[in-house]
Parts: structure tokens; sequence; C-alpha cells
């Protein structure tokens, strides 16, 4: 977990050391001021209603008290264990098997399940899925995207900065000065926000590695997350197809398995690491007893 929270903390420095960087060396400080005021505008509303918009997105209910007495119950369970407040509970009627979790900080979060999810996965498997959720809300993993993601979006905006600056000549003097060209400005604005998207990502596979081990501490089982992911990645790649809407391709992050991912060279550009490494760390959790 240690390493986990480390790692994040670098790419994150990462990231913060590329936008400074890029800023000064585009316009100085007010290059970086200008980018930052419009992508925290941008990432406000997705950090403020994200919940709302991707639940009414789904189409999400609320869970059934009576008919998930049960789920009600593991999750109080668990919320116990973790000093977490209650999320929210949700579902979705979808055969796509998964879950998710939302909310600024745990005092607003919410949790939802799909009916697919229901069908595949039995109580222990389930329980752990929900405890990787919760440890989403527990280690605020939706500020830590969000900060990440207005970075790197601050980042983009410069490169827009940039391009539009070297078509028009507004790089010229620098140029001169510095033996630039307004091709190797085009080159920079293009390749600075790959690489903050890519950093942008490993924070993201670094948040999920972190779940899935805060997770089967919360649950105490971490046989049980890994039995469910294997299940519920077999049952994506059955199914795997596009995504039918933008929305879809956009939120497909957020839940524990994403539907849309490729393999090999694609992994670099996935929110998820490979499944493989996944379930294989849990099984060592499992087999040092490290949980």
């Amino acid at each position: 977990m240690f390493l986990n929270q480390v790692k994040t903390v670098l790419l994150l420095t990462i990231l913060s050391s590329l936008l400074l960087l890029f800023g000064f060396w585009l316009g100085g400080s007010d290059g970086v001021v200008v980018a930052l005021i419009f992508s925290l505008a941008m990432n406000f509303i997705t950090y403020f209603f994200s919940d709302k918009l991707v639940l009414a997105m789904y189409g999400a209910q609320e869970l059934d008290h009576e008919k998930h007495a049960d789920i009600y119950t593991m999750v109080e369970e668990m919320c116990h264990n973790a000093s977490l407040p209650m999320p929210k509970l949700w579902y979705i009627e979808t055969e796509m098997a998964n879950a998710f979790a939302t909310g600024r900080n745990p005092a607003h979060a919410s949790v939802a399940v799909t009916q697919g999810i229901l069908d595949i996965l039995d109580a222990n498997e389930l329980r752990g899925v929900l405890a990787h959720e919760l440890s989403h809300v527990k280690n605020r993993d939706i500020l830590i995207s969000t900060i990440a993601a207005t970075i790197a979006s601050a980042i983009g905006y410069l490169a827009h900065m940039l391009q539009w600056a070297a078509i028009f000549g507004g790089t010229r003097d620098r140029d001169e000065n510095k033996g630039g060209s307004v091709i190797g400005a085009i080159a920079i604005a293009i390749i600075m926000p790959i690489i903050a998207t890519l950093v942008q990502l490993a924070i993201s596979r670094s948040r999920e590695y972190l779940a899935d081990e805060t997770g089967a501490k919360i649950s105490r089982d971490p046989l049980a997350l890994a039995s469910a992911l294997e299940r519920l990645s077999s049952n994506a790649h059955a199914h795997q197809s596009a995504p039918n809407s933008t929305a879809e391709a956009a939120t497909a992050s957020l839940f524990i398995v994403n539907p849309f991912t490729g393999g090999g060279l694609l992994s670099l550009l996935s929110t998820h690491p490979p499944m493989e490494e996944r379930i294989a760390r849990l099984r060592e959790m499992a087999k040092t007893g490290r949980f």
C-alpha cells in the first residue's frame, strides 16, 4: 500500500513539473495561470457533480433495501471495519457485469452494481468487489483523479496555445534567440499532452492496484476478490464490444473492470492494470497473509 501511495505522489509530481516547465517555457507564470483557471473550471463540475451525472447516464436506481438486504448488511459491516460512512447503493439494469464507486468524498459516496454482476458472482466474490469500490472511496481516488485530470487538461490547453502561437508567428522572437523552430514548437505541443496523458493513466492504474490491496484488507479475503476479477474479466471478454456511446467510453474507467480495454501496447493507454497482474498480486497477498 505504501509503495502505491508513493508511486501516486511521484507521478503527480512529474505531471505537475511538466505543467510548470511547459508553462514557463511557453509564456512564463501567466501561461500556467491561464491554463489552470480553464482546467479548474472544467473539472470543478466533474468533481462536484460527477456522481449525479454518471448515475443519471446509466439510469441507476436506488438498490432495493428489502430485496437486497444482504448487500446492505455486507456493506454496512465493511464500512464499520473501514471507518467509513455508509454510501448510497445503486442498481443498474444491464447485463454488463460490473460495479463502480463515485462521489467527491466519503460523506457523498455512491456505489453502483449491475444486474450482470449480481447474476454471475457468489456472495464472497461480490463482497470482494464491494470492498474494492469502498477502497476507492476511502482512498479518495475521485479527488486524486480530478487533480491529475486538471493538470493534464492544463497541459493540453498550453499545447493548443503553443500550436496557434507557432502557426501565427508568436514564437518567432523566442525561436531567433534560442535556436528553436516552428516545427519544433509544434512537435513539443503534440508530445507534451501525450506524455501528460500517459502519466495520468499510470496514476489511474496505480490507484486500481491500491484499491485491490485495500479492498482485500477490508474484506479480509483477497482470494474472493481475485476470483471475482477472474470471473468478471472472462465475462467482459465474452461480451466485449465497442461502447454504444461516447458517454459509455468516457465512464468505462470508473468500473472495476474496463469492458473496452485492449491488450498488448494498448494497455499503456488503459486506466486499468493488466488483469493477470491484479489477480497475481491478490493471490500473493493471500499466500503471504498480508491482509
